[in-house]
């Protein structure tokens, strides 16, 4: 699945080299050469996934990472520092800081492409083109199908999105704002109670196979998926 990628270097050749290759992936990619420029992008789109270079004018890549970190809308992005340090120390040093991955330069596109969908599966599940299932409820990305005891449910596109995020991240409780940003995208300016009528058509379109029970109201706090309910 495609994912909207903040590319931060400096390098031009680098840059256009690597969202050349993300590019013909699929993703989507953002530019920026400086830390000032990724976070003044940062205000505006907030990307999937940060490829970090350690070393950039001004301010440096490792702290451009701590200011991600401690950002309320940053700090679950997935960042992965691009750099040509490669001892052990400084790896460390990266991932101590928040970094989920470290890539040490020169590298492949092969390798950058097996890296990223790597750190996606791990921390942004609702990303990838996986298949998930859960008690007898199955989501296919690639195929844009959902059956629930081997019978074809049909939900729109929104109503799909909705699913799979939920599925990725079961017995999570989250809130109208958190399902806004994670599913309709940061910046989207659409009233909360909005979630609360896909929520409703979702659990129409899972009552043919008796899954509509597996989302939950939680009072106060928002929604989550519960397998326990199908037990």
């Amino acid at each position: 699945m495609a994912a909207m990628i903040l590319l931060v270097e400096d390098e031009s050749g680098i840059q256009e080299l690597v969202k050349f290759n993300l590019t013909q992936s699929g993703h989507a990619v953002l530019c920026a050469d400086s830390a000032e420029q990724a976070l003044m992008l940062t205000r505006d789109t907030m990307p999937d996934l940060v490829l970090l270079d350690w070393m950039l004018p001004g301010m440096s890549g490792m702290e451009l990472a701590r200011i991600f970190r401690a950002d309320v809308r940053m700090k679950q992005v997935p960042i992965i520092m691009l750099t040509a340090r490669g001892d052990e120390r400084d790896r460390v040093l990266g991932l101590e800081t928040g970094a989920d991955d470290y890539i040490t330069k020169p590298f492949s596109p092969r390798e950058l492409s097996a890296r990223i969908k790597a750190v996606l599966r791990r921390r942004a599940p609702q990303m990838t083109e996986d298949r998930v299932e859960m008690q007898g409820l199955s989501l296919d990305p690639v195929s844009h199908r959902v059956m629930g005891n081997g019978i074809l449910l049909d939900l729109g596109p929104t109503e799909f999105r909705l699913l799979h995020f939920l599925m990725t991240h079961p017995e999570r409780v989250y809130s109208r704002a958190q399902l806004l940003d994670q599913v309709w995208g940061d910046h989207v300016f659409v009233e909360e109670r909005t979630v609360d009528v896909h929520i409703r058509r979702l659990r129409l379109g899972l009552e043919l196979s008796g899954h509509d029970a597996m989302i939950e109201t939680v009072r106060g706090a928002g929604y989550r998926l519960s397998s326990h309910v199908m037990a």
